[in-house]
């Protein structure tokens, strides 16, 4: 491997999602010449917070009834901040819903999958998969999962993961009717890619409002992708894929959506964009379907790519041509998508991507992306305005080793730190 890493207060800073070579900072973020801070609430005071902090949250007080009407209060201020949910987990690097506002479903990377019911961690996890993931690399074990549509019908729940010679699995499992339990026996095979190497796999899985499954898949690891795998359109790897799963079952695990992008004859025909390196997460907006990709750079730039609802797909997002805005390696005959955002390594060294938010705690967010950063414990928020252009603003900085961030069934979003939290974003008085 061509990456190096190193410890920051005993963690090893290259850890999932990571694969970057982590020398010294030395590029600017890009932003844009007219870029300024969002409109929302500011940077808050208090000190970051630490794998050892709870933070806690003061209550609003509710406006008290009156016989006679009242002039309208001015809402207080809030900021955001960040309240611990549950610890005790090991190494989790995700966080999802089935539909039910009680529960939560967090991945932890060594093949479980933890249940959180009403706030509280239950021991007897959901799906236990230690027999057969494969985590010896940090950038592999139990990555993704993703509950069917339909789920409270068919049980149906899909999960990525590395088996243990290193491979990408794409399985489906079926669930208890209480959503507490999966059958590990009742597995199924619905795609397997061959992995070059031990980075560079991705790992998120996501349905999108088309109903249909999407995966991202990294470049297949080392380091600049020396076989361009992202470029090759006759590789699944370094892409983001699009399969119809409705009907999977293990004699037939999946179809071609017929209004998938056409990449030529030699394609394969799940390609629905190209040219990523390791896309560390990515969301659909729930609100406008729009999609949002966060791509790990190489060494120099961390980069937001996105994808606007009602897209035909076919996008080629660069990799291994540029890196960010930047040429890398070759040049491109065909027009490339570019990021809406990137950022350089005076900021961080591994981007995680987020969501919209679309929760009802925080209004100064309604309709930012949230994303972190896993070396820095940064989280922003990048949101673009009535005229167009892409504006970013710190939100909080903490000692976080973020490595995903999860959604509720009401858009209130979670926090994912690598050393065994998971934080819920909560609105605190100013």
């Amino acid at each position: 491997m061509d990456w190096k890493s190193k410890l920051v207060g005993g963690l090893a800073v290259c850890g999932v999602g990571l694969s970057v070579a982590c020398s010294a900072p030395a590029a600017q973020p890009v932003q844009s010449p007219q870029s300024r801070p969002l409109a929302a609430a500011g940077e808050p005071t208090s000190e970051p917070l630490t794998e050892r902090s709870e933070p806690t949250v003061q209550a609003v007080p509710a406006l008290a009834a009156t016989a006679e009407p009242a002039p309208q209060a001015t809402p207080q201020p809030l900021r955001p901040a960040l309240m611990l949910l549950v610890s005790g987990l090991q190494r989790p690097v995700g966080l999802a819903h089935a539909g039910d506002p009680s529960l939560l479903y967090v991945l932890e990377q060594p093949g479980r999958v933890r249940v959180i019911r009403d706030g509280q961690l239950l021991e007897r996890p959901f799906l236990d998969l230690t027999d057969r993931v494969g985590a010896r690399a940090n950038e592999q074990g139990l990555l993704g999962i993703a509950f069917a549509p339909d789920f409270a019908q068919s049980r149906k729940v899909f999960l990525n993961y590395t088996d243990r010679r290193g491979d990408t699995v794409i399985a489906g499992f079926l669930a208890s009717p209480d959503g507490l339990t999966a059958d590990p026996a009742s597995e199924w095979t619905v795609l397997r890619i061959d992995q070059p190497y031990a980075n560079h796999n991705g790992g998120q899985i996501a349905f999108g409002p088309d109903g249909m499954l999407y995966i991202g898949m990294g470049d297949g690891g080392s380091g600049g992708d020396p076989q361009n795998f992202a470029q090759n359109r006759a590789s699944l790897l370094g892409k983001m894929l699009r399969i119809d799963v409705s009907a999977s079952s293990p004699s037939a695990p999946y179809r071609i959506p017929p209004d998938n992008p056409d990449f030529g004859a030699q394609a394969r025909p799940e390609l629905w964009a190209i040219g990523l390196r390791n896309p560390w997460r990515f969301s659909f907006d729930r609100l406008t379907g729009d999609l949002y990709i966060a791509d790990v750079g190489q060494n120099r730039f961390e980069e937001i790519n996105f994808q606007p609802a009602g897209s035909r797909g076919g996008q080629n997002y660069g990799w291994r041509l540029r890196e960010g805005f930047e040429r890398f390696a070759g040049e491109s005959a065909e027009p490339l998508t570019d990021p809406i955002w990137q950022y350089g390594r005076e900021e961080g060294c591994s981007v995680t991507g987020g969501y919209v938010y679309r929760g009802s705690g925080l209004p100064d967010l309604f309709g930012a992306y949230l994303y972190g950063d896993y070396c820095a414990g940064t989280i922003w928020a990048l949101q673009r305005g009535e005229d167009g252009v892409w504006r970013n603003r710190v939100v909080l900085r903490t000692e976080l080793r973020i490595s995903s961030f999860g959604e509720d069934a009401a858009g209130e979003l979670y926090v994912i730190d690598h050393q065994g939290a998971v934080y819920r974003l909560v609105g605190q008085p100013t």
